[in-house]
């Protein structure tokens, strides 16, 4: 697994704000250091607290602060955290409240250029700027977690100026019939400097058939008429087959992450 990129120049504020513009929190509340979304839905990231920088500077005792604003809030402290040495001092902290870390989640970066350069074989996809019933469907397709899907959509659609892209179905046979199937999904989020890509869907029965490079393709056309020299994405680090798409694209981590979290 490549670990960096040789010519990425770490800005860690620019990606988490633009992280939290594109999944779109119902509340963002901000103190030194840090931003603390609210959201009532599914998205980690939508609800988590998390540090604006990975240097020495985040301090410990703010972890206590925040986890009190959530608990203000009614919702169960969570806090997004970068698996970095300077930050290693915050798991001590997080530890004694109560928290505790799961579902690390890798945070990656390419050139736009080297991803187009990746998928120049492909097609681009669809796209639109709102998204649509049958966009969202793909989102609570089998396979897929219903509420979960439900939220994503609900979160996702909530951004402003994101571009919401879909592949067809290639076997859809008699069109003039039978409309084609929307059957992958991504959304693309244009703020802070980056290109982000979210919400990457396929449907089971259509995996490996190239729609995410498809839809990924179209994400990066979209930056490179914006000038965007970057993008970044988020992915589970669990998601092995998804981790090596990206990877084979251009994507090197950036930096690795767990979520902590409490009652």
């Amino acid at each position: 697994m490549s670990t960096s990129h040789p010519d990425f120049v770490l800005n860690v504020e620019s990606i988490e704000r633009a992280t939290l513009a594109a999944v779109a929190p119902q509340h963002v509340d901000e103190i030194p250091g840090w931003l603390l979304p609210f959201d009532a839905g599914t998205v980690g990231r939508a609800h988590s607290a998390v540090p604006l920088s990975h240097d020495a500077g985040i301090h410990a005792a703010d972890i206590a602060t925040i986890i009190a604003r959530y608990r203000a809030r009614g919702f169960a402290p969570s806090l997004r955290i970068a698996c970095v040495p300077a930050l290693a001092h915050l798991d001590a902290a997080l530890a004694v409240q109560g928290l505790k870390p799961t579902q690390p989640t890798l945070t990656c970066v390419a050139r736009v250029a080297d991803l187009l350069d990746a998928t120049k074989s492909m097609t681009a996809a669809e796209f639109s700027t709102s998204p649509s019933t049958a966009w969202g469907q793909v989102y609570l397709g089998e396979g897929f977690d219903p509420l979960d899907g439900a939220s994503r959509v609900q979160t996702l659609s909530r951004a402003t100026g994101s571009l919401y892209a879909h592949s067809l179905d290639s076997h859809a046979t008699d069109p003039e019939r039978r409309p084609s199937q929307i059957v992958a999904t991504g959304v693309g989020s244009y703020g802070h400097g980056w290109l982000g890509i979210h919400g990457m869907r396929t449907l089971t029965m259509h995996r490996k058939l190239g729609h995410a490079t498809r839809i990924l393709r179209t994400l990066a056309l979209q930056a490179q008429a914006r000038a965007m020299v970057w993008a970044y994405l988020q992915v589970d680090e669990a998601n092995l087959a998804a981790w090596r798409l990206y990877e084979s694209l251009g994507f090197t981590l950036a930096w690795r992450y767990v979520y902590w979290r409490g009652r």
